[in-house]
């Protein structure tokens, strides 16, 4: 290749991508308009402009595509990133939600105009870093992409001004931060070292081709990585014992923040997850169609056709099975069913290593919830441990991968229909709790005493969600969950894999368990005497915010209707990704 040749590729590279980066781009250049207007002025109200903003990259993440068969996989910018359906469902999930929290945190009023370009800014600039973590195709993106949606959510969390609480809880969730990234590194610069490559499904090829000959210390060292760079995911999704901010700073930042790090952050992370597990244990398709693998030769041949071709995966695999005789489609795919069958050690272990920390998650985020007097330090235990519950769903997806593509199919589509479901339920609970903090001033659960006879709409639709987080059907928490425990009981059934039954059961018990404090929750906000104190705070709970939760709860309880098309739109985003 010359010169030319390489330039005249990377340029059509370039624009193929940008055309399906757009949402990053919207999100890039309202964070600028933010900025430019804050140096005219601080007093602007920035809200109906943040809106468009999300709006606008709602549309341009190109939800119609949902649901598509032909929604084929497609790298960008020479391998950093590729976009596929689980890209296009995630983005929808960040930039529906988006729209939503920017209405939630207006009608609780935060931020103030005084402050608004700077807190927009920060939003915004956290949902980019979110929108490159679900489509990140290469570590050192990876990496960045963390980074991009840390660094503003640890300013977020010490959001309020003159709160002392809330800048510590800043601090330690940077300090935290700040170690979980050096470990990360580390682990990626291990991983990139050992197979010399940090595109993804390079080092999947060349795993399969190392692995059977890898000596015990670079089979350690391999396993070392591996859980250097869970340590990072396990952080932002704040799996135990990568645990230990989220009390603290769920505690000291204010509730709107709250939903934004364990709704938006989670999400992105989870994704994230999925894609590191699919990517490090099973060889791409398109691996095996352009290249077979020969050693260093092939993988040579394979990193210079993915730099000159920023369209990869299956639309050339179909265009080669269509003017290709069957012997010849058959033989690539008993090729990539070999080297699949190398990463089996591979897939084991992450399923191993996701299982041993989804159970530990489950049952101390479940146990420590009790006792707990403060409600937002009572739903950080509770956002572990639906943590908890929902990597287990990357334990079935390891099982299932190259052997059974339908279940493992199943096991990603089930975790895609969890998050969206946990997005309504967690949004729903801490709009309530920032409504009722600025009516009674307080946000401790002995001060909701009583609640029923004030604000009944309120605590119904609170009773709800809980229920929903429970698991308690026919709330859409109870279909989520039971998605999950689904594909974990089918890949047990069909690998007879004991540890996937041990977590089954460890879900089952640690669900009964959480009923327990939820339900006391509820019954102090029923039962409970109320205050013949005059609420402090300075704000009504009027019809506006009535409105908004309960249309927020509304989908916990309305998504049984609909949930076969939420399914289908969450199977058809993996087909692709999964085989």
């Amino acid at each position: 290749m010359n010169f030319q040749s390489l330039i005249t590729d990377l340029t059509a590279d370039s624009e193929n991508s940008i055309l399906l980066f757009m949402p990053e781009i919207c999100l890039s250049l309202f964070i600028s308009l933010f900025l430019l207007v804050r140096l005219i002025s601080r007093r602007i109200d920035l809200f109906w402009v943040a809106l468009v903003g999300a709006i606008a990259g709602l549309i341009s993440s190109r939800p119609w595509e949902l649901g598509s068969a032909e929604l084929i996989s497609s790298e960008l910018f020479t391998g950093l990133l590729v976009h596929d359906g689980l890209t296009v469902a995630m983005r929808t999930i960040l930039m529906g939600f988006l729209v939503m929290f920017l209405i939630f945190t207006k009608i609780s009023g935060i931020p103030d105009r005084e402050d608004g370009a700077d807190i927009y800014s920060l939003i915004f600039g956290a949902t980019l870093g979110m929108c490159l973590m679900v489509s990140a195709n290469h570590l050192l993106v990876v990496f960045l992409a963390i980074e991009m949606t840390s660094v503003p959510s640890y300013v977020l969390a010490a959001l309020m001004k003159g709160r002392r609480r809330g800048s510590e809880a800043g601090l330690k969730y940077a300090i935290y931060g700040a170690g979980a990234a050096g470990i990360m590194l580390y682990g990626i610069s291990l991983l990139s070292g050992l197979t010399s490559s940090a595109h993804l499904p390079t080092i999947a090829l060349q795993l399969a081709e190392i692995l059977p000959n890898m000596s015990a210390s670079e089979q350690a060292v391999l396993c070392l990585s591996a859980v250097m760079i869970a340590a990072g995911v396990a952080f932002k999704l704040s799996v135990v014992p990568f645990h230990f901010w989220a009390p603290d700073v769920f505690h000291g930042a204010c509730a709107e923040v709250n939903a934004f790090l364990s709704i938006a952050s989670k999400a992105a992370a989870l994704a994230l997850l999925l894609r590191l597990a699919v990517g490090l244990g099973s060889v791409p398709l398109e691996t095996v169609t352009e290249a077979e693998p020969h050693g260093a030769t092939a993988n040579v041949q394979l990193l210079d056709k993915q730099q000159t071709t920023p369209v990869a995966v299956f639309e050339d695999a179909i265009d080669a099975e269509a003017v290709e005789s069957s012997d010849q489609f058959n033989d690539r795919m008993t090729r990539k069913a070999a080297q699949d069958a190398q990463l089996a050690p591979v897939r084991n272990f992450i399923g191993l290593l996701v299982a041993f920390f989804a159970i530990i998650t489950t049952t101390f985020g479940n146990l420590a919830a009790y006792g707990q007097t403060n409600i937002k330090r009572m739903l950080a235990y509770s956002t572990i441990a639906h943590a908890g519950y929902m990597i287990m769903a990357i334990c079935p997806l390891m099982a299932l991968l190259g052997v059974d593509s339908a279940g493992a199919e199943n096991a990603a589509s089930a975790l895609l229909q969890y998050i969206v479901v946990y997005v309504f339920m967690n949004l729903g609970a801490f709009a309530i709790i920032a409504f009722l903090r600025n009516y009674i001033g307080s946000e401790e659960i002995s001060d909701y005493s009583g609640m029923i006879k004030t604000r009944p709409a309120l605590v119904i639709c609170l009773a709800l969600i809980f229920f929903s987080l429970v698991g308690l059907p026919p709330l859409a928490g109870f279909l989520g969950k039971f998605a999950i425990f689904a594909s974990i009981t089918e890949a047990y059934t069909a690998t007879t894999q004991n540890y996937l039954l041990v977590i089954l059961v460890v879900a089952g018990i640690n669900t009964a368990i959480s009923l327990f404090y939820y339900l006391a929750v509820i019954k102090t906000m029923i039962m409970g005497e109320p205050s013949t104190a005059k609420p402090v705070g300075n704000l009504e709970v009027g019809k506006i915010e009535t409105a908004y939760v309960i249309a927020i709860t509304a989908p916990t309880v309305l998504l049984i209707v609909c949930w076969e098309s939420v399914a289908h739109v969450a199977q058809q985003a993996v087909v692709w990704f999964i085989a």
